[in-house]
């Protein structure tokens, strides 16, 4: 038997559309994620990368701010409530070329589905540092404006790594809060588009550090509320023409290097552009180049990559296969 539709991913844009798709009738399974060392260290486990931040403080309706876990099992237990049905595995192989699409699990079970949401978001890209991974979340971040305005980082020096768009976006961004920003780049010269360039060389409050690649990311424990807790000091950089290294003392690090697109396991059978992102073959719309395959969130979003975004783009997903599903004759 084919089911409707199957989600794929599980953070706002996946449990967005398994909410839209289940009130709709559609009878939804969400493929969740293993629970799997592989996926923990690529940032893939249940619940996507705000189960792994602490606060989230610009997603309406939380005046005080969530903490992103219990954001994540909000939505995760709405879309259950709603009627959804969750599986905590992984799509290993899927066979888009004929419907009902043919997947496979890594659980090893088979499965069909008429349509499929694709959510898998994108990891972002790190230096792969031990000392980073211990800080991940205590003063280490791959998103300014998810987290530039936490409190630890206001009127502190930070770091921003990195020397394209992202990078200069990131670090202008930050000097609303930080008292310097401190933008550390392998290069003598910025990767960015020149009128992003020149604004961002031109704002007082970033330096650039050229030449130079972080070495070591620098901490402490302090104690909190809830504990001792590791915290960012700052960052030992080192200029890759001399070989010499300085301690800039800051209290965050922004990693700007870029994110990957989770559509390994797709293997090249839905178009994607030339940074691995889904291709979205109509504007406001989620359709990809298969007919009756929808992406949503960060997957498809080279752009936003925001928590609120990506469940608008689930909520059209949902829509759009409901629609496509009605137009096919499958109610």
């Amino acid at each position: 038997m084919s089911e409707k539709v199957v989600i794929i991913g599980s953070g706002p844009a996946g449990w967005t559309a398994a909410i839209y798709a289940a009130r709709a009738n559609l009878h939804p399974i969400v493929y969740e994620g293993a629970l799997t060392e592989e996926n923990r260290l690529r940032g893939t486990l249940p619940l996507g990368q705000l189960n792994l931040t602490t606060e989230v403080e610009n997603f309406p309706g939380f005046a005080k701010g969530i903490l992103g876990p219990d954001l994540m099992m909000q939505m995760r237990e709405q879309a259950e409530h709603a009627g959804a049905k969750i599986v905590t595995e992984d799509i290993v192989d899927i066979d888009l070329s004929s419907r009902p699409f043919k997947m496979k699990d890594s659980a090893g079970q088979s499965l069909q589905a008429q349509a499929v949401i694709i959510a898998t978001g994108a990891s972002a890209n790190y230096l792969g540092l031990p000392s980073e991974e211990k800080y991940k979340n205590f003063g280490v971040s791959a998103c300014a404006v998810c987290d530039g305005a936490l409190p630890r980082f206001r009127n502190k020096p930070l770091v921003v790594v990195g020397g394209g768009d992202s990078a200069c976006e990131e670090g202008g961004y930050l000097t609303k809060f930080a008292s310097t920003v401190y933008l550390v780049h392998r290069r003598d010269e910025l990767r960015a588009s020149k009128a992003m360039a020149d604004r961002t060389l031109a704002n007082p409050k970033i330096k650039p550090i050229w030449n130079s690649a972080v070495d070591e990311v620098l901490g402490a424990e302090v104690q909190t509320g809830v504990g001792p807790q590791p915290s960012l000091t700052g960052v030992r950089i080192k200029n890759l023409k001399t070989g010499e290294t300085q301690t800039v003392d800051a209290t965050g690090m922004f990693v700007a290097i870029g994110h990957t697109p989770n559509t390994k396991f797709l293997k090249g059978q839905v178009k994607v552009d030339d940074k691995g992102f889904l291709v979205l073959t109509e504007p406001h719309r989620t359709l990809t180049s298969v007919e009756g395959v929808f992406a949503a969130g960060d997957v498809a979003d080279p752009i936003y990559k925001q928590a609120i975004t990506a469940a608008g783009m689930g909520c059209k997903a949902a829509l759009d296969a409901e629609r496509w599903l009605a137009a096919m004759g499958v109610h």
